[in-house]
């Protein structure tokens, strides 16, 4: 078992955060969750060049510019058809009133694959998130892909805070207050290499000490696709960008302030981010399904199985389909700092 040294638990009490270095396997990690990718790939490209959707299936370019063409040509809102979850929107009256809600169809796409599923069960992932919560562990339901195109490629209309830079935010901020005292734990890796180019990290050490900040809702109009912190609550004399080689990986707390940089590259910066809490506890997210990654007390309560993990979601999926409407966020943009 991986253990983390005493300095490294310092670290994150102090700083809110650590980097370890070439923690995920190229070949037992990375590679298998790539093909599984690249045969997503490969399979909606001749679908949508069928339908008439795209000019080209663009075989004879690596991943990370096919994938940046055909997100751009077919429309940004095909990332879904990658991602391990469903999508949330804001939507705002013509009075002001601000409600939320969970966008979900009986056929709304979601990747739910066998390699993504080891990748959440990653025993080297596991082992840090032990030392720092204990052995009883939850992958927390929100996990995120992030196949962040080059900035150029899009207009600013289509940002969403997925496919392009993220906003300052907390991860606390974005769940409900009735996790405010979860141990809750956010993993972020590059699938391959994040620099200040393609759009690292950027984190401000030490504001996890305080507090939660006040978050704003979604504002397009204003160029904010996603919940945000406003950059005057934020500690800029301590922010640092934090470039990262592939098979690295960055913990941090719940209430590490970070963003990122635009991907001012010419190529997609691809990455995931996943959430572990102690089992048991409330994940601000509780109509989405978790399930036990790790259990000493009770290991026949671990999951196994990517199938039984997928037909969680799908049972989400028909659950919440047509049954928005459901309160996503503390926040009410009541602020004047908001408006």
């Amino acid at each position: 078992m991986l253990a983390l040294n005493e300095t490294r638990i310092d670290q994150f009490n102090r700083d809110g955060y650590f980097v370890v270095e070439d923690l995920l396997d190229s070949e037992l990690d990375l590679r298998p969750v790539e093909e599984e990718y690249a045969a997503r790939l490969d399979h909606l490209a001749a679908k949508w060049y069928a339908e008439g959707r795209l000019s080209s299936t663009y075989d004879d370019y690596p991943f990370g510019k096919r994938m940046s063409k055909i997100l751009v040509e077919v429309g940004l809102e095909s990332h879904q058809f990658f991602r391990p979850t469903f999508p949330e929107s804001v939507k705002r009256s013509s009075t002001g009133e601000v409600s939320s809600d969970i966008s979900v169809s009986e056929d709304l796409p979601i990747h739910l694959g066998p390699a993504l599923f080891n990748l959440l069960r990653s025993p080297r992932v596991l082992d840090v998130i032990q030392s720092l919560i204990g052995p009883e562990i939850y992958s927390h339901p929100l996990q995120l892909v992030r196949l962040k195109v080059p900035e150029n490629m899009v207009p600013q209309s289509y940002w969403d805070g997925v496919t392009n830079r993220v906003d300052w935010h907390q991860d606390l901020g974005v769940v409900l207050s009735e996790a405010d005292h979860t141990d809750m734990i956010s993993v972020w890796f590059p699938m391959t290499d994040a620099t200040i180019e393609n759009g690292c990290l950027v984190i401000a050490p030490g504001s996890h000490h305080d507090g939660l900040a006040l978050h704003c809702l979604p504002n397009k109009s204003k160029g904010k696709p996603m919940t945000h912190i406003p950059e005057d609550l934020v500690p800029l004399d301590r922010a640092i960008p934090m470039p990262m080689k592939r098979g690295s990986a960055l913990f941090f707390h719940r209430r590490l302030m970070h963003s990122s940089l635009p991907n001012n590259s010419h190529d997609l910066r691809w990455s995931f981010d996943f959430r572990y809490t102690k089992i048991g506890q409330p994940t601000g997210r509780s109509w989405l399904p978790g399930f036990v990654a790790r259990s000493r007390q009770n290991p026949e309560s671990e999951l196994h199985d990517w199938r039984e993990w997928a037909d969680l979601w799908l049972q989400a999926r028909t659950r919440l389909a047509g049954n928005g409407n459901r309160r996503l966020h503390r926040w009410d943009d009541t602020s004047p700092v908001c408006l």
